[in-house]
């Protein structure tokens, strides 16, 4: 026969595992049904079929005026993006940098002075090989069926190892109580907490509106040009095929979705 200790720790032991259980079905309750993205297909491509999708970007440099910045407020604005006064603590989705910083491991040498000097556009570049979601200890961040790079804000335990892993940096923190910074919220995109990481999403809040994201809708040079890479007959891959473009450290096999005409 069973001995009375024996008898007792399955007891507890099973009222530790029903506990558990009771737990992980409370935290679920708590993400959020936009987290568990749907398939829903843009309008923009009703052929291609889910699985067969990646989404990505093309930047033409040439046409992008260095002292405009509509694409920047328009997507900070959409997404609640917080605008801390001290540089520390800043947080962003998309911004302008230097030729320098954008492709660091480009030659520099001799080259043309005006393609130096413009400013260029930085975003999450939603790798096809991210290193970002394959360190993440909870699932936060991760790779939707379209190969947009998510994060969800839920799951994050503010460990930053995404932001340690992403070469490019493309990743924020809130050091900070994001809401304090925000000076004109929207109620078209969550805000986040303090201890979370965020950043572009390629505005997949918007896709489901069948809309564009909103730097793109924002531009009036039409510098980027957004859609599926894997449809042969998209603008993207279009332009793609006709034009010689860069990408940020090709070299590190990361597949950014990003590309960049010079």
């Amino acid at each position: 026969m069973m001995n009375e200790e024996r008898r007792t720790f399955i007891k507890k032991t099973g009222l530790g595992v029903l506990a558990c259980l009771g737990a992980a079905s409370g935290l679920m309750t708590l993400i959020p049904e936009t987290s568990l993205e749907k398939t829903v297909l843009p309008a923009w491509d009703e052929v291609t079929l889910p699985g067969n999708i990646r989404l990505g970007m093309l930047i033409d440099t040439r046409k992008c005026k260095k002292d405009c910045h509509l694409c920047i407020t328009a997507c900070h604005h959409a997404h609640n993006v917080p605008d801390f006064s001290h540089s520390k603590d800043k947080v962003t989705w998309i911004e302008k940098s230097t030729y320098k910083k954008v492709f660091p491991t480009a030659s520099h040498q001799l080259q043309n002075k005006e393609i130096t000097e413009r400013s260029y556009l930085s975003l999450c570049n939603h790798c096809a090989e991210s290193p970002c979601t394959r360190v993440c200890p909870t699932g936060a961040t991760f790779q939707r069926w379209d190969g947009i790079v998510a994060i969800d804000y839920h799951r994050c335990i503010g460990c930053r190892v995404c932001m340690a892993a992403c070469p490019y940096g493309s990743i924020s923190f809130n050091w900070q109580d994001p809401r304090t910074a925000i000076h004109e919220p929207t109620t078209a995109y969550p805000t986040r907490e303090q201890g979370v990481v965020e950043k572009c999403n390629f505005c997949s809040d918007r896709l489901v509106k069948n809309q564009l994201p909103a730097c793109v809708e924002a531009c009036p040079e039409n510098v980027m040009t957004f859609g599926d890479l894997n449809d042969p007959r998209s603008d993207i891959r279009i332009l793609l095929e006709s034009n010689e473009t860069v990408q940020r450290k090709p070299e590190l096999g990361t597949k950014p979705s990003l590309f960049y005409i010079i």
